[in-house]
């Protein structure tokens, strides 16, 4: 009886739990341990990571010149004659010389370097029939009045996509990248008026 007994009890439980496996989630909102949150669906969210390195040198140098020099002497005489006689009267000779010389030297040289660090967000609005994901995103700073937005277009490969779900600037195609700066430091960062007009007017 007692082992009978115990077989029920053991019975009835075992229909009262619930089976389940270790890898199943118990929540539908979990993440799950082995997905993958690699972005390949549009409203998926992709971490930009902003490398941009320019440097630009360009010099040149321009050397010209030109000298012209002519002479003419005209004695008079046009050696027209007939049996030992001049058919013409003597002209009064001339002599004429003249010179010119043109010279232009130039020299320019520009000089830019840039460097722009940054790790922005995105999220994939469309997904080329290829397979390229295109992104666009944006990041709004306001530090102590100082604003930064940047803007971030491009187009983005998969297989460039790391297991971190990030990506190099230098691997997106059509990379567009706009920053706009306001607040408190923005007029200290760009010529005033006066000097703008000043650039536009004047001759040299």
């Amino acid at each position: 009886m007692i082992l009978v007994s115990a077989l029920v009890v053991f019975v009835i439980c075992s229909n009262c739990s619930q089976g389940d496996s270790i890898w199943g989630r118990r929540d539908k909102n979990m993440r799950a341990l082995y997905a993958d949150d690699v972005a390949r669906q549009i409203g998926d969210v992709l971490t930009i990571k902003i490398t941009e390195d320019s440097k630009v040198d360009n010099k040149a140098k321009r050397d010209l010149q030109k000298e012209t020099s002519r002479s003419t002497d005209f004695s008079g005489e046009l050696g027209i004659t007939t049996t030992g006689h001049n058919l013409l009267p003597r002209m009064p000779g001339f002599t004429m010389q003249a010179a010119s010389s043109d010279k232009l030297t130039g020299k320019a040289d520009y000089k830019d370097e840039r460097s722009f660090v940054d790790a922005v967000t995105v999220v994939v609005v469309d997904i080329m029939p290829n397979g390229n994901l295109v992104i666009m995103g944006t990041r709004n700073r306001d530090i102590a009045g100082d604003v930064q937005d940047i803007e971030i277009s491009g187009i983005v490969r998969p297989s460039d996509v790391a297991f971190d779900n990030t990506v190099s600037s230098e691997k997106v195609a059509d990379f567009r990248i706009v920053s706009k700066n306001a607040g408190v430091a923005e007029p200290y960062n760009r010529q005033g008026w006066l000097g703008r007009m000043f650039d536009v007017v004047w001759p040299f």
